[in-house]
């Protein structure tokens, strides 16, 4: 049991991790014509939760409750990752991103996302404001506006060569690469 909480702790190496992730995609196909995806469970959720007249959530979500189940693993797993897995040691970040980031203050990188950024106290500042509630709003907005998320895009609508998964994947890689070198670094100086 030690050997497997060893290595089940440890970064999977790509050519592991990747093939497992890429291999769900087919599988869920060929077992239950089903598309791997996450955004959308929020909309299955809130069909189940809120039954009214509101189009957009009347539909048969009974089919898609498999994705209720999925979602429910995540949650589960990550609660056990964090109780299981907690090294209590520092995020291994490159030293160049270190130095940068302590430029900007971003100096605590115990734990999954740093402190110094992501608390309750700093959600009433105008930097925790704009990265938490902004930012939030925004990846909605834009999962809504491209009809999936990233997971759902890059890995589902790109292995079935969906044209609309293609656009949207370069939309995402685009927009992340400019936010992280260009609109990050002006909001992290706030």
């Amino acid at each position: 049991m030690h050997d497997l909480l060893h290595t089940l702790s440890k970064p999977w190496p790509w050519y592991i991790a990747g093939p497992l992730i890429g291999l769900i995609v087919p599988l869920l196909l060929l077992l239950g014509n089903r598309s791997f995806g996450i955004s959308s469970t929020l909309r299955h959720i809130c069909a189940v939760c809120f039954p009214g007249n509101i189009p957009f959530f009347r539909y048969n979500w009974r089919q898609e409750l498999w994705n209720l189940f999925f979602i429910a693993g995540i949650v589960l797993g990550g609660i056990l990752a964090a109780g299981l897995f907690d090294s209590h040691e520092p995020v291994k970040i490159n030293e160049a991103l270190q130095s940068e980031l302590a430029t900007y203050g971003v100096s605590d990188t115990f734990g999954i996302v740093p402190r110094d950024l992501f608390t309750w106290h700093n959600l009433i500042t105008r930097k925790g404001f704009i990265l938490m509630v902004v930012g939030g709003f925004l990846v909605g907005f834009g999962t809504r506006y491209a009809d999936g998320c990233t997971s759902g895009h890059a890995i589902t609508g790109l292995s079935n060569l969906q044209w609309p998964s293609l656009v949207a994947t370069l939309c995402f890689m685009a927009g992340g690469i400019l936010v992280a070198n260009f609109i990050l670094p002006y909001i992290l100086q706030l």
